[in-house]
């Protein structure tokens, strides 16, 4: 699925009337979060959600008012038995948004978000005008949002898992980079026609291998010793995240060789997650790679965007290395 922005343009060039509701603050238990985004048609489609049922109903009926008035809205929803039993909505939170049937004249805003080369901030002021929010700060904002450029993730290894994770990660917005010494598997074959590849021998590919902006890693190579290989390299670099699969037994065997040599230290392995991926007992290749792409989104939204967690810990993948 595209990022939100990447539709506008689409909407603004169609000339389609909408309206933008946005999900500016919310209390307790709530189906969707701070932040989250729909766009409202006439014709009562939506694009994006701010949660589904009576909530977006109720929320999609307020846009229609909106956009026959053209008068903006905010909305503060209490979800209580009340509002929500009929349809099973008993969440208890509160949702707070805005609903702003003129969105469309940002357009040059709308349509520099799309592929954004540097840090953006944007918001909505106490008036409803949609602007760009300059530091320092400056006047009264209902909503501000930060929008930056995709994380590179550089993915070492192109067989089965690898092939799983990809697709995934570029649809969660990760800039994918597959390095590999095989170019009968790292190619538009096997990976999205978006993936980038390096292909050449591993200790050429480590050597010349460099990254602008937050990056994150993946090992997932063929084998304990590419995979040992590669940790030798990626283990000194700046990354906001570095996986690598494998078993506990996998990560006490590579680890203590590595601490005996002096390869690398405690400190620069305890930022190492492996196994990697989240638990939710995957077991197909498939399940491995959804399990590892929650894991990427997870430590993006931590390091990267400074949203908390909603949960923690890695998974114990069960595939100690990958064969093709």
């Amino acid at each position: 699925m595209a990022r939100f922005f990447e539709y506008l343009p689409m909407v603004l060039d169609a000339e389609q009337p909408f309206a933008l509701g946005i999900i500016t603050a919310i209390k307790g238990s709530s189906p969707q979060k701070m932040g989250a985004k729909a766009l409202f048609f006439g014709d009562g489609r939506i694009h994006g959600t701010l949660g589904g049922g009576c909530l977006e109903a109720e929320i999609q009926d307020r846009a229609r008012r909106a956009l026959i008035t053209g008068e903006p809205a905010t909305f503060d929803l209490v979800l209580d038995h009340d509002f929500g039993w009929d349809d099973g909505l008993v969440c208890g939170g509160r949702v707070s948004g805005v609903i702003l049937p003129r969105a469309a004249q940002a357009g040059e805003l709308w349509r520099a978000l799309v592929n954004p080369e540097k840090t953006l901030v944007w918001g909505v002021r106490d008036d409803f005008s949609i602007d760009w929010v300059e530091e320092p700060i400056s006047g009264e904002w209902l909503y501000r949002e930060t929008v930056a450029p995709p994380c590179a993730l550089w993915v070492a290894g192109s067989g089965h898992v690898a092939q799983a994770v990809v697709p995934m990660a570029q649809q969660v917005d990760f800039e994918v980079t597959v390095f590999d010494d095989r170019p009968a598997l790292a190619n538009d074959r096997h990976f999205p026609g978006s993936t980038r590849f390096r292909v050449d021998a591993w200790e050429k590919l480590l050597e010349d291998a460099s990254s602008t902006g937050p990056a994150f890693g993946l090992i997932v190579t063929r084998g304990h010793q590419h995979d040992a290989l590669v940790l030798r390299n990626w283990v000194k670099r700046p990354f906001v995240f570095l996986g690598m699969i494998g078993s506990s037994r996998k990560r006490r065997l590579i680890f203590s060789e590595f601490l005996d040599r002096g390869i690398a230290t405690e400190t620069e392995l305890a930022r190492v997650a492996c196994p990697v991926g989240l638990d939710i007992a995957s077991q197909s290749v498939s399940e491995i790679g959804v399990s590892i792409v929650a894991q990427l989104v997870q430590e993006r939204a931590a390091r990267v965007y400074g949203r908390s967690r909603q949960w923690r810990g890695a998974a114990a993948v069960p595939l100690a290395s990958e064969s093709v």
